[in-house]
């Protein structure tokens, strides 16, 4: 979003929590990679420094973002939380801490990944079995020994899964999201990852959008059935010894138990079940929401409250939106809006 506000030469500022940009990357687990390869995970204007095929480590990926801004000069504020946001007359007021910003137009680009998503019967667990959020898990040190059940078959439950099977028993609940097609990027020729990338972005960004009959049907299917393995296979899941079994329905006498009926006894618990976005220190009468607290908008825009927008939500207008590759797209279009917005202000 700085990078295209940036060429539209527009006064503003971009606040980030950390002490560090890219440090929402740092602090994931040791062993993650992209589960996307670093063509395909590029923003606007600088490639990311790696082979087309390779896939970056979390760190690497920090540190790329941490490059962009430099390299684009960016007006990052570090260890600056925002508290609240407000309308006051024509203006957002955004409360952070000490500090109180007074802006024509706000972008919101959290995502929904706000706080991690623990299903209610969790704390009914023997206090003997470990648990912990996959955005609390580093490594397989921090768990005891013993079988491990990982809750959530995504991406993030089955590399963690994999990872764990290596010394241990692991079981992985959840339903099968299906996979992406994979391929051995090593035997192809530079021109046919081009053509496949160019591929990948016709069809994810263009084709599966909110405009498109096949693009809602993917949406609303999205929210129920979570997303499709990429780079990984359930046959990985099966070389590498992880047993498969359906979701968990609850606790009995402090242990899980499966749809099934079946019980597990286990050391720990790893839920890979996502997170729950919050947006409620939104306090502004014209953002509208759907039931589930998503803010209503179109593409990123909240008609009914001008000048406010959304920037890196899942499905914002395609599958890529909450990603390296398809965020650039909205944002461009995004600034367009503030353009446009901002050229009417002065004409009136």
């Amino acid at each position: 979003m700085g990078y295209y506000l940036a060429q539209h030469d527009h006064s503003f500022v971009i606040l980030d929590a950390g002490s560090r940009v890219g440090n929402a990357w740092r602090n994931r687990w040791d062993s993650l990679r992209l589960f996307i390869p670093a063509g395909l995970s590029s923003l606007p204007g600088m490639p990311f420094p790696a082979a087309n095929t390779y896939f970056p480590t979390k760190d690497e990926m920090a540190d790329y973002l941490e490059a962009y801004s430099d390299q684009f000069d960016l007006p990052v504020q570090l260890d600056t939380t925002v508290e609240s946001l407000i309308r006051n007359g024509d203006r957002y007021v955004l409360d952070a801490g000490t500090q109180r910003i007074a802006a024509d137009h706000v972008v919101v680009a959290t995502g929904p990944y706000h706080h991690p998503n623990v299903p209610r019967f969790a704390p009914g667990l023997a206090p003997s079995i470990t648990q912990l959020h996959s955005s609390e898990y580093q490594s397989p040190d921090q768990l005891p020994k013993g079988d491990v059940l990982v809750v959530g078959a995504g991406n993030s439950g089955a590399e963690i899964a994999i990872e764990l099977a290596a010394d241990r028993c692991v079981w992985l609940s959840g339903q099968n999201t299906g996979h992406l097609p994979q391929w051995d990027s090593d035997d192809l020729p530079r021109w046919l990852f081009w053509f496949d990338g160019c591929l990948f972005e016709w069809l994810f960004s263009d084709l599966l959008t909110v405009d498109t009959w096949v693009g809602r049907k993917l949406k609303a299917r999205g929210k129920d059935g979570g997303d499709p393995l990429i780079r990984l296979t359930p046959e990985d899941l099966q070389q590498a010894g992880v047993k498969r079994v359906p979701r968990v329905k609850g606790v009995v006498d402090g242990t899980p138990r499966l749809n099934n009926g079946r019980r597990l006894d286990v050391a720990a618990v790893i839920w890979a079940t996502g997170f729950r976005q919050d947006f409620s220190w939104i306090e502004v009468p014209g953002l509208s929401r759907d039931d589930d607290g998503s803010p209503i908008h179109d593409r990123g825009v909240v008609e009914d409250e001008p000048g406010l927008y959304f920037l890196g939500l899942p499905f914002q207008r395609s599958l890529l939106s909450a990603t390296l590759v398809g965020v650039g797209a909205d944002a461009r279009y995004l600034a367009t809006q503030i353009q446009t917005r901002t050229d009417a202000d002065e004409t009136d």
